[in-house]
C-alpha cells in the first residue's frame, strides 16, 4: 500500500484528466488520444450551454471546435455513438467488444420485445430505405403510428424501430442534424476487421475483470464501494470485489491510502508514472476551467466530496422547487481546487450568466475574478 496526502490524490486526479499544466490535447489526434485514455466520453442531448461531452472536450483540448468531434464520429468514424456507462463515445475499434456486452445483457431482446409487432413490421422497409438513400431518420419513414417507448413516453414506431435495430447493433448513427438521428447499417461503415475482431475477454470473469480495470482507469483513482462509476456494468457487489482481489494479485493495480479517508483508493500499475509525478508535487501551470456534469472526472461524486471537499449533484431532475442551485451548474476548477459553480445559458446570441456560487472561503474578486473572466472568454469564443 502506498500511502499519499488529499492534496498529492487530488493532484494525481486533475493529472489524470488532463485538468493541470499546459494542455497536452490538441485537435483531433488531441480528442482520440483523451477517449482512449479514458476509455469513454459520456454523451447527452441536452444543450443548454454546450451538450457534456463538448463540455469535456473543450476544457481538455486546446482549440476545440465542435466539428471536430463531428467529424470523427460521422466523416472519419475513429470514435462511434454507443453504451458503455450510459450513451457515450468509445474508440470505434471496441464497438464490437460493447455490442457483445448489450446482446449478452439481453437488450437488444427486451427493446424487441418492447417494439413487437408493431416494429418488426416495418424493419423491412427501413432497409429498403436505407438502401436507396444510404441513411434514414424517423421523419423520413412514413409511418404514423406511435407506442409507448422509453421513460414511458409515447413515441413514433418509426423512431422506435430504428432505435431498436441500433440497440441491436444491426445500425448505427449516420449523422446527426440537432437532436434529429440519421442511421445506417452498421456492416457498410465499420470495417469487417473490427466486426470480426475476437473480443478481449474469454471467460465471464475475464469480462469483469476487463470492464472495471477500464472504470478505474476512467477515474484514474476509485474504491471498491456503491458508486454511479459502475453504472453499465452488470457486476454486483460480490463479483467487483473479487475483481479487485484478482487485480491486485495479477499486479494491475496499486492500493492507495489516502490521509483522511478510511476506504482504500486503487490506481492501475499504468498510471504509475502520473501517481509518482503527483507525490513529487512539482510547479504546475494553474488553469481555470468549467466542469461537465457528467465528466468522467465527475463519476463518483462522493469520491470528489471526499478529496476536493466539494459536494454536487446534477439537478437538472430535481424538482425546481428543491433545487439548491440551477438544473445544469458547471463546477468551476481553480488550480488544484474546485472553488464553486456556475450556472449559465445561451439566450439571443449571448451566453447568460444565471448565477455564480462560491464555495465557502473564496471571493469573486481579484485574480480569482480575472481568472473566471478569462475562462468565461474562452467558453463563450467554444
Amino acid at each position: 500500500m502506498i500511502a499519499i496526502t488529499k492534496a498529492q490524490a487530488r493532484r494525481f486526479m486533475l493529472l489524470h484528466h488532463g485538468l493541470l499544466g499546459e494542455r497536452r490535447y490538441v485537435g483531433q489526434d488531441g480528442i482520440r488520444s483523451f477517449v482512449h485514455h479514458v476509455g469513454a466520453l459520456q454523451y447527452d442531448p441536452v444543450d443548454i450551454c454546450g451538450k457534456n461531452a463538448d463540455i469535456v472536450l473543450c476544457s481538455r483540448v486546446l482549440g476545440y471546435q465542435k466539428s471536430d468531434l463531428s467529424e470523427l464520429l460521422y466523416t472519419h468514424r475513429k470514435l462511434i455513438d454507443f453504451f458503455d456507462k450510459n450513451l457515450c463515445i468509445i474508440p470505434t475499434e471496441y464497438f464490437q467488444t460493447f455490442l457483445h456486452e448489450k446482446l449478452s445483457g439481453g437488450y437488444a431482446e427486451y427493446y424487441a420485445q418492447k417494439g413487437g409487432e408493431a416494429v418488426a413490421k416495418i424493419k423491412p422497409l427501413i432497409y429498403e430505405l436505407i438502401k436507396q438513400r444510404g441513411h434514414v431518420s424517423s421523419r423520413e419513414i412514413d409511418v404514423k403510428d406511435s407506442l409507448v417507448w422509453d421513460w414511458g413516453i409515447s413515441t413514433s414506431v418509426a423512431r422506435a424501430a430504428l432505435e431498436s435495430m441500433y440497440f441491436g447493433g444491426e445500425l448505427i448513427i449516420h449523422h446527426k442534424k440537432g437532436t434529429v438521428k440519421s442511421y445506417a447499417l452498421t456492416e457498410d461503415h465499420i470495417p469487417s476487421e473490427i466486426l470480426n475482431a475476437p473480443l478481449p475477454y474469454k471467460t465471464n470473469a475475464e469480462r469483469d475483470i476487463w470492464h472495471i480495470y477500464r472504470r478505474i482507469r476512467a477515474l484514474g483513482m476509485l474504491w471498491n464501494k456503491a458508486s454511479d462509476a459502475w453504472l453499465g456494468l452488470r457486476i454486483k457487489a460480490a463479483g467487483r470485489a473479487a475483481v479487485f482481489v484478482d487485480l491486485l494479485k495479477s499486479d494491475k493495480i496499486v492500493e492507495i491510502s489516502v490521509d483522511g479517508i478510511k476506504e482504500p483508493l486503487y490506481v492501475a500499475v499504468e498510471d504509475m508514472e502520473t501517481l509518482e509525478a503527483a507525490m513529487r508535487m512539482d510547479e504546475y501551470e494553474p488553469r481555470t476551467e468549467f466542469i461537465a456534469p457528467l465528466d468522467s472526472f465527475m463519476w463518483d461524486r462522493k469520491l470528489i466530496a471526499a478529496l476536493f471537499n466539494f459536494e454536487y449533484k446534477w439537478e437538472i431532475y430535481t424538482p425546481q422547487v428543491k433545487r439548491q442551485y440551477g438544473p445544469y451548474t458547471l463546477p468551476i476548477l481553480r488550480g488544484e481546487s474546485l472553488v464553486g459553480r456556475i450556472d449559465m445559458a445561451r439566450k439571443d446570441g449571448a451566453m447568460v450568466i444565471n448565477n455564480i456560487w462560491m464555495q465557502d472561503g473564496e471571493r469573486l474578486e481579484g485574480e480569482m475574478k480575472r481568472d473566471i473572466d478569462e475562462c468565461l472568454g474562452r467558453f463563450c469564443g467554444f
